[in-house]
């Protein structure tokens, strides 16, 4: 079972470290262009509070939520659309950040065990939503990182973020119009030195534990694996990198192709990011 507190508790970390990156930026540091085509870290941080706040809809008022999705006038624009609607000066874009992800933390905290909560294509358990926000969180996170220059110290963190990529395999396929595999795949990732002192307990996810070093999902003898970094993994979940840019490798035919289509989050294939030709990146 998840520990909810505990999940919580490290989303409110995640969003932390990333509130310490832009917090102290000057206004023309909020207007810098990240990754994502057309927009700013200010575009990244509104994108969140949108999210967060549509996931608290989700959470207290699902009538609420199923109407702001049928409100939308381009449902293929929902995501643009809301992170422009959040826009605001610095200061006040960042408050309603903070105040937003507080609200989420504490429905989600006080939601029924059981309770599936509404999201686009499919409902979530409070524990799943956490994890999804978590996920992006840390992925809209490196984009302002590679905007502003940084190089961000992996986190245990980063075994929600695997957990939730190998768990949306099936997910990645049905994106991108493909038959869902039947074969299972293992996953096998390098946990990174700097997380490992953090950890106290096998990964979560995990089916046959850890030892330390390697966070592990799906049956052991399977045929189909990906192994690799545990940071690139999550890079190519969140489409933060190409495979061509990450020490990843795939076995099998499904292993292969699930490279090409992984996607962590919910919704339409993303555009992906293009390869850079600078080699693996942890």
């Amino acid at each position: 079972m998840v520990d909810l507190t505990a999940l919580l508790a490290e989303l409110t970390a995640e969003s932390e470290q990333l509130d310490a990156l832009v917090a102290p930026l000057p206004p023309d540091g909020w207007a810098r262009p990240t990754p994502a085509p057309g927009w700013t870290v200010a575009h990244q941080i509104a994108h969140l509070a949108w999210t967060d706040h549509v996931a608290h809809l989700a959470a207290t008022d699902a009538d609420a939520f199923y109407a702001s999705v049928l409100s939308a006038p381009d449902p293929s624009r929902l995501v643009d659309d809301g992170a422009e609607a959040f826009l605001a000066p610095p200061a006040d874009l960042l408050a309603r950040w903070r105040a937003g992800r507080a609200a989420l933390t504490v429905a989600l905290a006080a939601a029924p065990a059981g309770e599936k909560l509404p999201w686009y294509g499919t409902r979530m358990s409070p524990a799943s939503m956490a994890t999804a926000r978590l996920m992006e969180t840390w992925a809209h996170g490196e984009d302002v990182a590679d905007a502003l220059g940084v190089r961000r110290t992996p986190t245990s963190r980063l075994r929600h973020v695997a957990h939730l990529g190998f768990r949306t395999l099936g997910h990645g396929f049905a994106a991108h119009g493909r038959a869902l595999p039947t074969t299972p795949v293992r996953v096998e990732l390098t946990v990174p030195a700097s997380a490992r002192s953090e950890l106290a307990s096998p990964a979560v996810g995990s089916e046959d534990g850890t030892d330390g070093d390697t966070w592990a999902f799906g049956p052991a003898d399977a045929a189909d694996r990906v192994t690799g970094p545990a940071l690139d993994f999550c890079l190519l979940v969140t489409q933060r990198r190409h495979r061509a840019d990450l020490a990843l490798v795939a076995t099998g035919p499904v292993a292969d192709e699930w490279l090409d289509v992984a996607q962590a989050f919910a919704g339409p294939p993303g555009a992906k990011r293009a390869p850079t030709g600078s080699g693996v990146t942890a």
